[in-house]
């Protein structure tokens, strides 16, 4: 692949969050029945993808992501391409149209997914790889978690990752940081001067409305069900680290304390050790 033409930005970083992972459920007779055709021994359906968080736009920057499946799968290495999505996604309503990579499967056991990402071109990006395990049963750091999961119906594990482009070339970064607009509105067109009505910084900040924009590094101040990441999650994820190393330094000074604690009485025996020595009677031969 060519290189870009034009100069890099220099001094600049652009990050864009977003979501890969798996979600899977176990078939059943009411919500979820087996599919005709599919294999009597596959035991859930499940999905690999990668997405926007929020469901925000992520194809201006992605343009293609390659799923390496198991290879006991037919077809184990999918290649999903944004500018099919796209098409597929013409005339349906906004609520209908599909904002992902996605890979839908049945199967019965887990197992490790490649998952390779493919850049717009003018980034001069190379393809970065990300791995993942496909989860189909309820899994946690304790029974609580599990059996939440459990009633949840649906096990997901979702990762939040965020892509950092440093110091992108010119074009790319023009790419990057315009078009910010809220969600589910159409791209500024035509040929006018100005800015459209709809724009708005390509910043991280959301701190005003709480909504966040398409074509931005915004994320939720709040969770909600299906958007376990958000500022909210942050904040508690710092809380549990600051928690964490209290206790930690708790720890370190409560064994600080002991540990001074037997050398005084270490000391102390040596010192009476010393002087019985020095108190003992002479012995004449």
């Amino acid at each position: 692949m060519a290189p870009p033409a034009g100069k890099r930005v220099k001094g600049v970083q652009i990050c864009r969050p977003f979501i890969f992972g798996t979600t899977a459920r176990a078939f059943n007779d009411t919500d979820n029945p087996r599919p005709a055709g599919v294999s009597a021994d596959h035991t859930h359906s499940w999905q690999v993808f990668v997405k926007g968080v929020d469901d925000t736009d992520i194809f201006y920057w992605l343009r293609r992501v390659q799923f390496k499946l198991h290879e006991s799968i037919p077809n184990h290495l999918r290649t999903i391409d944004a500018e099919t999505v796209i098409k597929e996604n013409e005339g349906k309503p906004a609520a209908q149209r599909l904002r992902a990579f996605v890979v839908n499967e049945t199967g019965w056991g887990e197992f490790e997914i490649t998952i390779r990402l493919y850049y717009d071109s003018r980034s001069g990006e190379k393809p970065q790889t990300l791995y993942h395990h496909l989860r189909l049963h309820p899994y946690g750091t304790n029974e609580a978690e599990k059996e939440a999961m459990r009633n949840n119906g649906e096990v997901a594990a979702w990762v939040y990752e965020e892509q950092l482009f440093n110091e992108p070339f010119e074009e790319f970064y023009k790419l990057l940081t315009t078009g910010a607009r809220d969600k589910n509105t159409a791209a500024s067109g035509g040929k006018g001067k100005g800015k459209a009505k709809n724009s708005h910084p390509a910043s991280g900040d959301n701190s005003g409305s709480g909504e966040v924009k398409e074509r931005s590094a915004m994320i939720p101040l709040t969770n909600r069900p299906g958007q376990p990441f958000s500022k909210e999650t942050e904040q508690l994820e710092v809380k549990r680290i600051k928690d964490a190393h209290n206790k930690v330094q708790q720890m370190i000074l409560e064994l600080t304390k002991g540990a001074k604690a037997k050398e005084a009485e270490l000391a102390a025996l040596r010192q009476d050790s010393a002087g019985a020595t020095d108190s003992a009677p002479a012995t004449n031969v």
